[in-house]
C-alpha cells in the first residue's frame, strides 16, 4: 500500500507576496523556508509542520477573491471551498483567535463541530481558512464517524480503500528507468551543494 506523510504543500496564488508573507509568517508564525523566483514569477513556501507546507505563487495581475463564507453552497464552476489547519491544543486555538482579533482581522467565534472546535477567517488574498482543534477522545481517524443519513452508494462501502475498483499496475517502472527532470528550485539546491563542497 502507498503511504502518505501529510500535505507536502498546498499551493495558492497571490498578487502581493509581501502582504502574504506578513500574514503567513509574521501573524500566523509559519517559517518562510524556501523562496523561488525570477521576473514575473515567485513561489514561496511556509512551514506548517515538520512534514507539511503552504506555498504561494505570485503572478502579475492576480487579484484576491471576494470572501465567500466557509461552506456556503455555490453553483457553476467551482474548485475550492476552504482549508483547515490543525491546532495542537484548545489553548493554541484561543490564542490564535485572540491574535487574529488583535490584528484587526475578522475571525469567527469558536465553533463546536462535535469532533473538532474551529475558528474561521480569511488571508489577505481572500483565501478562506479554518483552524481546528481535535476534541480529546473523539479521533475520527481511529474510529470513523459516518453521520450522513442518506450516504452515497460509494460511502456505504465504508472507510477502507477499495483498491479493486481501479486497474492494477501491469508494468511498474523499473528502477533503472526512473529519472527526474530539473524544475524550478533545482538550481538552488545544486548551487547550495556546490557551495558546500
Amino acid at each position: 500500500m502507498i503511504r502518505f506523510t501529510g500535505v507536502n504543500h498546498l499551493a495558492f496564488a497571490t498578487g502581493d507576496m509581501d502582504k502574504t508573507v506578513r500574514f503567513w509568517r509574521d501573524l500566523l508564525g509559519m517559517r518562510l523556508i524556501a523562496t523561488l523566483g525570477q521576473p514575473g514569477f515567485r513561489h514561496y513556501f511556509f512551514e506548517l509542520s515538520p512534514t507539511d507546507t503552504v506555498a504561494f505563487f505570485e503572478w502579475d495581475g492576480v487579484e484576491g477573491v471576494e470572501e465567500k463564507p466557509h461552506g456556503a453552497p455555490v453553483r457553476g464552476p467551482f474548485i475550492f471551498d476552504h482549508v483547515s489547519f490543525g491546532m495542537d491544543s484548545a489553548d493554541d486555538l484561543w490564542a490564535l483567535k485572540d491574535k487574529l482579533s488583535a490584528a484587526g482581522l475578522d475571525v469567527s467565534d469558536v465553533i463546536d463541530h462535535g469532533f473538532i472546535h474551529s475558528i474561521y477567517t480569511f488571508d489577505p488574498n481572500g483565501i478562506p481558512i479554518e483552524f481546528s482543534y481535535n476534541v480529546p477522545g473523539l479521533d475520527v481517524r481511529a474510529e470513523p464517524l459516518f453521520g450522513d443519513r442518506v450516504p452515497t452508494a460509494t460511502a456505504r462501502e465504508g472507510a477502507e480503500p477499495v483498491a479493486s475498483m481501479w486497474p492494477a499496475v501491469q508494468r511498474p517502472t523499473p528502477r533503472e528507468r526512473r529519472f527526474t527532470r530539473p524544475g524550478a528550485g533545482s538550481e538552488l539546491v545544486s548551487y547550495r551543494y556546490k557551495k558546500a563542497q
